[in-house]
């Protein structure tokens, strides 16, 4: 058996394939199957580590992204995505893989047309409440769609609609469950106040960040603060930190990160109270795996039209609030933040949706498409 996972560009559409092909190690071994080969097709992998931990072959192909403006840029994607078309319809004829999988994001583009083109299987999963262009457009010849987002569904063509599953979030085993011990000690923080973690993911917010910043003494006082900056961030937000809290008797209180590793991460998870984040749909599943009571601040609508749809759809599962970024300012952060940690019945409800949001198992329910589809196939 051979599949080939296709989608990247960000965390958001990487790390998935890396959760479902955990999955399908974890169903093989279940089931004593002879493992599949696997593949990832497309521009250099977000994480490549985690391609090498699961031994996942990389293919390397070209796609260009298109963007949804008037740019002299999409000229060239348009060429890049042909030449890319062309290489990845000639890996796939060599390789001829029973099923690729996609999750989306301009990546993906070259190698689910060749794989139209090949006839070979394919399945596709989208994390978002508004799916993206690639995943409208490759749902026309899916033979399974998976969303995250129930509300999703209803975005996609009538005629594919028999196909669509809501399964939830495909989310690393690494990180699906928080740390019960030992967050206070690893991190150094203060086990007698509550902790906020401001999850900025690998990029960081630098939007949040400000806020955070202008309101860090005020957030100290009461608060622990796990602060993931961003990786560019760093030298920025550490110098303004220092300013502010120089004189604070509650410095040792906040605990500044580029990018929180996977132990730091579960160990941040697992004794915080509130988490502070913007609306990527990994990262909100991620949040509601671990049955936290959230703040979202989306990305803005004309700078990412996915992050808004997304928070509100969390939002009204109950487990989070949100605070659009024209209105965020450090009196109303402190506020909402105050608002959920003294108020215990408010977070228990809170905590209680976003387990129920969760799907822990969509890996695990993709995994079993895949092997299922992998093993029926014949080539045409």
């Amino acid at each position: 058996m051979r599949i080939v996972l296709v989608g990247g560009g960000t965390g958001g559409h990487f790390y998935p394939l890396i959760a479902v092909a955990e999955a399908i190690e974890e169903i093989c071994h279940e089931r004593t199957l002879i493992e599949p080969e696997l593949y990832y097709v497309g521009p250099p992998a977000f994480d490549a580590e985690a391609l090498l931990e699961h031994d996942i072959t990389f293919v390397p192909t070209s796609a260009g992204k298109v963007r949804r403006y008037a740019s002299a840029l999409n000229i060239l994607s348009f060429f890049t995505n042909a030449a890319g078309i062309i290489r990845s319809t000639r890996q796939l004829f060599r390789l001829y893989p029973d099923v690729v999988f996609s999750t989306g994001g301009y990546a993906a583009f070259p190698t689910l047309f060749a794989a139209r083109i090949l006839q070979i299987p394919v399945i596709i999963y989208d994390a978002d409440a508004t799916p993206g262009r690639v995943s409208l457009w490759s749902a026309k010849f899916a033979k399974w769609i998976a969303v995250a987002h129930p509300t999703s569904a209803a975005k996609y063509p009538a005629r594919v609609q028999g196909n669509i599953v809501a399964v939830g979030h495909p989310i690393r085993k690494a990180i699906i469950q928080p740390a019960k011990e030992g967050g206070y000690e690893f991190l150094k923080l203060d086990p007698t106040v509550p902790t906020v973690f401001i999850m900025g993911g690998s990029q960081g917010a630098r939007t949040i960040n400000e806020v955070v910043l202008d309101a860090l003494g005020e957030l100290t006082s009461q608060f622990n603060v796990v602060h993931q900056a961003g990786v560019a961030n760093v030298q920025d937000v550490s110098s303004v930190a220092s300013v502010v809290l120089k004189d604070s008797q509650y410095a040792n209180r906040y605990k500044m990160f580029g990018l929180l590793n996977t132990l730091a991460l579960r160990m941040a998870a697992g004794i915080t109270t509130v988490v502070v984040a913007r609306a990527g749909s990994g990262t909100i599943f991620e949040i509601a795996s671990w049955g936290l009571p959230s703040i979202l601040v989306p990305i803005p609508k004309d700078v990412s039209h996915d992050q808004i749809e997304n928070a509100f759809s969390y939002a009204r599962s109950g487990a989070a609030v949100v605070i659009e970024q024209r209105n965020l300012t450090p009196h109303l952060l402190v506020a909402e933040i105050d608002r959920i940690t003294n108020d215990a019945v408010l977070r228990g409800k809170m905590s209680d949706a976003a387990r129920t949001f969760a799907r822990p198992d969509a890996a695990r329910k993709i995994a079993l498409t895949l092997l299922e589809t992998s093993i029926s196939h014949e080539p045409v």
